[in-house]
């Protein structure tokens, strides 16, 4: 079937949700992923201003080409790649179709990295973990890697053991599991191109509905690497009354009990990534960049202009496991978060849900603020 996005038309398979139906057999479309498309667009036009030398760009995991032929409509030299030979005949189809220049090849895209790179973008959209190609991804990268997971139970810490396996980290099911699921796959990426003796700082991030996404750009040097390893640390977080702490630094070195409240329930986190998931200032950028024929435009300009506002901490918290946890009804999300800054604390919503909050408060200060003595 035909279908329109960003004011363009290509033919696709069955549409399908990866996440949550499966990839089935054979090529499928996701139209549930057209935010991320479209943000990714948005983000290619910005990165143009930022890098003006970044033209080559690898769609690495192909499938219809979608991603691959709005990469070609903003002037990117594209190369469509996928394993499945129907992919590559219809990758290569809308490209023609669309009257855009670009290769379609029938290549495992490890190998294909190794072969034809360097490459000034590339894009990972796989099914599941990008992990098994990140490798590959960092080694043969020159300017900025795209990266989609869409294996969030094991990012977040739900499926425990397979997140150890696939991210060499501990993460933990705790409130802010987006967050940690985003920042888990941010420490991975970051590691695994130090190996390489690159820098891959993340310039913008999201999580949206089933999957976790980030640019992260590169820089080359082993000093660069090392110093961006500097944003990789450990988080405690005690279960009972939600205190939490970021330390930075490779080895953890986990607390014995709550110094809020004695509690022994206390989990350990990461290595996990600590920096600044986005650049405010890019992330604007970008959202400048999102035009009306989008068919996500309008969700797009809300997530980037949350990004862009967002506080800088580690964590967030979920303001109904707080109202929970102090035994009132929850007040709205905005004077909430004024609440907070009007008692002289830094605060912001935060992206990954509707009732996330970021806050330089403890969680003491912050029910001092919104409670006062009422929920004394």
């Amino acid at each position: 079937m035909d279908i329109e996005e960003g004011g363009l038309t290509v033919s696709v398979p069955e549409a399908r949700d990866g996440a949550s139906e499966g990839t089935g057999g054979g090529v499928f479309f996701n139209p549930t992923q057209e935010l991320n498309r479209d943000v990714t667009v948005a983000t290619l036009r910005a990165y143009r201003d930022r890098e003006p030398r970044a033209a080559s760009y690898l769609d690495a995991m192909a499938a219809s080409g979608i991603r691959g032929v709005r990469a070609a409509a903003e002037g990117y030299d594209v190369t469509c790649a996928d394993v499945d030979d129907e992919a590559v005949k219809l990758a290569a189809a809308n490209l023609d179709a669309n009257g855009l220049d670009g290769e379609a090849v029938h290549r495992d895209v490890n190998a294909l990295l190794y072969d034809e790179g360097p490459f000034d973008v590339v894009d990972l959209d796989p099914y599941g973990t990008p992990i098994p190609f990140a490798d590959a991804a960092f080694a043969n990268g020159r300017n900025l890697v795209c990266v989609t997971a869409t294996d969030t139970a094991p990012l977040c810490g739900a499926h425990l053991n397979s997140g150890i396996r696939k991210y060499g980290a501990v993460p933990r099911n705790t409130d802010y599991h987006p967050e940690m699921g985003l920042r888990t796959l941010i420490s991975a990426l970051v590691r695994t191109a130090a190996r390489y003796d690159k820098a891959a700082t993340p310039i913008l991030s999201h999580v949206s509905r089933h999957y976790a996404r980030t640019y992260l750009e590169l820089e080359s040097g082993a000093r660069a690497a090392d110093d961006c390893l500097d944003g990789v640390g450990h988080v405690d977080h005690c279960e009972d009354c939600l205190w939490r702490a970021a330390t930075r630094g490779h080895i953890a070195d986990p607390v014995d009990a709550c110094p809020e409240c004695g509690s022994d329930r206390v989990l350990t986190a990461g290595p996990i990534w600590l920096g600044p998931v986005a650049e405010p200032d890019f992330a604007r950028a970008v959202r400048r960049e999102v035009t009306d024929d989008m068919g996500e435009a309008k969700r797009a300009r809300k997530l980037l202009g949350t990004v862009a506002r967002e506080l800088d901490t580690p964590t967030h918290y979920d303001q109904h496991r707080l109202y929970k946890e102090w035994g009132e009804p929850a007040i709205g999300m905005d004077e909430f978060v004024e609440r907070l800054r009007g008692a002289g604390h830094e605060a912001s919503r935060a992206h990954y849900r509707g009732t996330a909050v970021k806050s330089t408060a403890s969680v003491p200060e912050m029910r001092e603020a919104v409670l006062g003595g009422d929920g004394d």
